[in-house]
């Protein structure tokens, strides 16, 4: 299955903690054609990696990321409810981890070594805005990456359409993707009008109404369900004609659509 895209989610969030800079070189290693990953902006305006709202489930520090300034955030230890290997490990910078991923002509050096041959070589981006996020905060998160030269491997994308839509009017030539938590009648309009190239909804709704795949398909748009963890699961989304799957496994992932 070479054309399938095979997305890790948060990083290789199976084998390193989530959003962190060890999951996201996981990642590649494992051979992702996309690593996916989430950004917040702290309190003083800078753009950080992390899913939740708060900084509770993945670090040893509690609040709002919204709430705590860089400093407070990058005082947390983000690796020791993982693992105790990852004691330490500190949520990153959206510019660290856009530096780990930079392509090997990118002014700064990639941090990654190379990863196995014949897979992934450079992996796409699929950075997920997490709202709240105003017009200048989008703006600086795309500025940081159009820095890196990552804007044509990057794909931009939100569960709120409205975040969605901010970033076209920021940047109308970035590639933009729509999450969904169901499919419901509107999605395929609602997706076309925000002009994604993505509609990413749960596997479940997928397994359920595997022909909406090609209703998007019909308006252009690809599917990428998530959380795809179940490898039973794997053939049957396949067969409805994602364009890729979101998976915490990503080695696993790539075992499975790589062989003979």
């Amino acid at each position: 299955m070479p054309g399938l895209h095979r997305v890790a989610h948060r990083g290789y969030s199976a084998v390193a903690p989530e959003n962190t800079l060890p999951a996201l070189a996981s990642a590649v290693l494992a051979g992702a054609t996309f690593v996916e990953f989430d950004v917040r902006t702290t309190a003083d305006g800078v753009p950080v990696v992390i899913h939740d709202r708060t900084v509770d489930r993945t670090t040893d520090g509690t609040g709002y990321v919204w709430d705590l300034t860089l400093d407070e955030v990058r005082a947390l230890d983000a690796g020791s409810w993982f693992s105790p290997g990852y004691a330490g490990v500190r949520v990153p910078l959206l510019g660290e981890a856009l530096d780990l991923l930079a392509p090997p002509d990118a002014d700064t050096p990639p941090a990654v070594v190379a990863p196995v041959p014949g897979l992934a070589g450079e992996p796409q981006l699929l950075l997920e805005i997490k709202p709240p996020a105003d017009l200048e905060q989008v703006k600086r998160i795309l500025a940081q990456v159009a820095e890196r030269g990552l804007l044509d491997r990057t794909v931009v994308q939100s569960f709120d359409p409205q975040v969605v839509a901010v970033v076209r009017e920021a940047l109308p030539e970035v590639r933009r993707g729509l999450l969904r938590m169901a499919l419901v009648d509107d999605t395929v309009a609602l997706a076309a009008d925000l002009g994604v190239v993505f509609c990413n909804p749960p596997v479940r709704d997928v397994l359920a109404d595997p022909d909406a795949v090609a209703r998007f398909a019909d308006a252009g748009i690809g599917v990428m369900p998530w959380t795809a963890n179940d490898l039973a699961h794997w053939p049957a989304l396949v067969g409805a004609g994602v364009a890729g799957l979101i998976s915490d496994r990503a080695g696993e992932l790539t075992g499975w659509a790589t062989r003979g």
